[in-house]
């Protein structure tokens, strides 16, 4: 059995391994007009019929014969023998050549006089004058623009040749369930190729999804054989590691060849390349980022060779907020979250967990980092890939800071405007230090300090020089989150979950245990951290902790027991120099919009009185 890695290849290896171990010749498929648009033409394309098929008035006017025209002027007018009215787009009868407008003929008993000559085809349109039948439309390997349909209808074409990559897609994994599907424990909700499939589709070519494929390897064998006699390129999602259960790489072997077992890529290191009867199978990792970056990274390009329209990302020079270490030898690729703060481009890290899937649906970019490198520092430049278009970069508001899930119903109420929220939970304080950076548009914070005050005291201290308007989001509830109604009293002793350092929800619960004389290791879980209030309840609710500190709307979406503790004054600081900026503008006003109003009220634990007034900092 295959129980470990071959050995590893960088990245730009395995794509040239690809091209020359495969000849990359597409399929070919009809497809109606309708549906061309975005395709690779297979062959090029012909006119079936002239347009126009036959000589068209250009103008209203007369048809007449060019050479009874001749001579008529001002001093002597040419009253024509024959002639025939006609409209634009009516057929200039057999015998006529030209066509004078109506403005310059004088009509009376039904004769027509002129003072100007007609030369031959005059205000006509000759049939063939756009394109004649059989001239070519379109060479081979163009991309058909959504435009262009029009215009091949008009030449008569319905249905046209295309090309295409057959990719068949194979899930394996005995504890897989359907999309829908709440998992039990121990299973997993099968998505790498429902993800595949739209981003290959996306790209030109047809994928078939194959049935679940349970851990067997005879069952992965014949599933194997199969979809390769079927289709140009094989996908096999999950099973590529060097697990009890993961068999892909020997059903490969036993088949055809593993021409490579592990790519230099974090994440994505695990995936296989290999052949069965000439055809290219690769084997992707389970966790749904490493199967996003192998195939964002490797098959797509690797789609291109066969002639299909894979664009490259745009890149933005963007200045990076946090450092990246890594070590030399991979290359990594970390999403990130992109935007213009006053005039320059800022681009923060996300998660790099393999596994955590909201990583790539919050990011609108990612960074490389390249195999040579050792990552980058806090400042650097560096080169952000967007995923999305420029448009929706330059639309994107960047709140860092304390995390309320309120956040995400303000992101909904703003997208109607084109501006997209995209919120990074790094604490009130880490919000506070991004925003004196001037690394955010907003940072939502809590901050409580000694006197019992709320933010004002931080700002002075961490902006002194800045003025910064406070706006108020809401007075909210934080409390005691449990599933039997514990107190803050009753925690000591207790299983606990708590928030990370520098946020506001931590620094309340320390000053209420410094103000009740309890010793923080009285509570066993204390150095454990989340960065989310969802993420404190779903600990208690999961039964990981038996209390946690969070706001009332986290306990009540999950439906567990809440005992307030505080009410607290939560705020998005914003520097002043930047309150003419549209996007902030939009996001002051959907605060203070009665639907906000109307969200927070029905979430509950949120005090209204004073969402959306202003508070200046100086």
């Amino acid at each position: 059995m295959v129980t470990r890695y071959l050995s590893v290849i960088p990245l730009d290896e395995a794509m040239a391994l690809l091209a020359r171990e495969f000849p990359c010749t597409p399929s070919v498929m009809q497809v109606p007009l309708e549906e061309a648009a975005g395709r690779i033409t297979a062959g090029p394309i012909f006119a079936r019929f002239s347009v126009p098929e036959i000589h068209l008035a250009a103008m209203d006017g007369i048809a007449v014969v060019s050479a009874e025209t001749k001579g008529a002027s001002d001093q002597r007018p040419v009253t024509l023998p024959r002639a025939v009215r006609v409209n634009t787009g009516n057929v200039v009868p057999p015998g006529y050549d030209a066509v004078i407008m109506i403005e310059d003929v004088w009509e009376e008993d039904g004769r027509y006089t002129i003072r100007k000559a007609a030369s031959p085809w005059q205000h006509v349109r000759p049939a063939g004058e756009d394109l004649a039948e059989s001239e070519m439309v379109m060479s081979s390997r163009h991309r058909i623009r959504p435009h262009e349909i029009g215009a091949l209808a008009t030449y008569g074409l319905t249905r046209l040749d295309v090309i295409t990559v057959r990719i068949g897609l194979i899930p394996t994994g005995s504890e897989l369930v359907p999309a829908g599907t709440r998992p039990a424990p121990g299973q997993v909700v099968e998505s790498n190729t429902l993800m595949a499939k739209a981003m290959l589709e996306d790209a030109g070519a047809t994928c078939t999804r194959y049935p679940f494929v349970e851990d067997r390897p005879e069952v992965i064998r014949e599933a194997l054989a199969k979809a390769a006699h079927e289709n140009d390129i094989v996908i096999v999602s999950a099973g590529s590691s060097a697990g009890t259960k993961d068999y892909t790489a020997d059903v490969i072997a036993g088949l055809g060849t593993v021409l490579v077992h592990g790519v230099a890529t974090k994440p994505g290191k695990p995936v296989i390349i290999g052949r069965i009867g000439g055809k290219p199978v690769v084997g992707l990792p389970g966790y749904p980022l490493s199967a996003l970056t192998v195939i964002r990274e490797i098959v797509l390009p690797f789609l291109k060779t066969y002639g299909l329209a894979v664009p490259d990302p745009e890149i933005i020079r963007a200045v990076i907020t946090s450092a990246l270490a890594k070590e030399i030898g991979s290359d990594e690729f970390v999403l990130c979250a992109l935007g213009n703060v006053g005039g320059h481009w800022i681009v923060s890290p996300q998660s790099k967990g393999a596994g955590v899937q909201m990583s790539a649906v919050r990011a609108n970019a990612y960074i490389r980092v390249p195999r040579q490198s050792e990552g980058f520092n806090a400042g650097d430049e560096v080169d952000a890939r967007l995923m999305v278009p420029v448009q929706d970069a330059k639309g994107a508001l960047l709140v860092t800071g304390s995390h309320d899930p309120v956040l995400d119903y303000l992101a909904d109420l703003l997208r109607p405007s084109g501006v997209s929220l995209i919120s990074t939970h790094v604490g009130s304080m880490g919000g506070i230090l991004a925003l004196k950076k001037d690394e955010c548009h907003a940072a939502p914070t809590h901050l409580l300090s000694d006197d019992g005050s709320y933010n004002t005291h931080y700002l002075q201290k961490y902006l002194p020089r800045t003025p910064v308007d406070l706006i108020c989001v809401a007075g909210r509830q934080q409390g005691v989150v449990s599933r039997t109604g514990l107190t803050f009293a009753g925690m000591q002793g207790r299983t606990f979950i708590n928030r990370q350092k520098g946020s506001g929800t931590r620094m309340l619960l320390d000053y209420e245990l410094k103000k009740a004389g309890i010793d923080p290791s009285s509570l066993p879980g204390y150095d454990r951290e989340v960065t989310t209030h969802i993420a404190v309840a779903l600990a208690v609710k999961s039964g990981e902790a038996e209390a946690g500190l969070c706001v009332y709307s986290a306990a009540k979406a999950l439906g567990l027991a809440f005992v307030p503790m505080a009410q607290e004054r939560y705020e998005l600081a914003i520097r002043r120099e930047h309150a003419d900026d549209p996007r902030i503008q939009a996001l002051v006003a959907a605060i203070r919009s009665p639907a906000f109003k109307a969200i927070l009220d029905r979430l509950g634990g949120y005090d209204t009185s004073e969402t959306g007034t202003r508070r200046t900092v100086s």
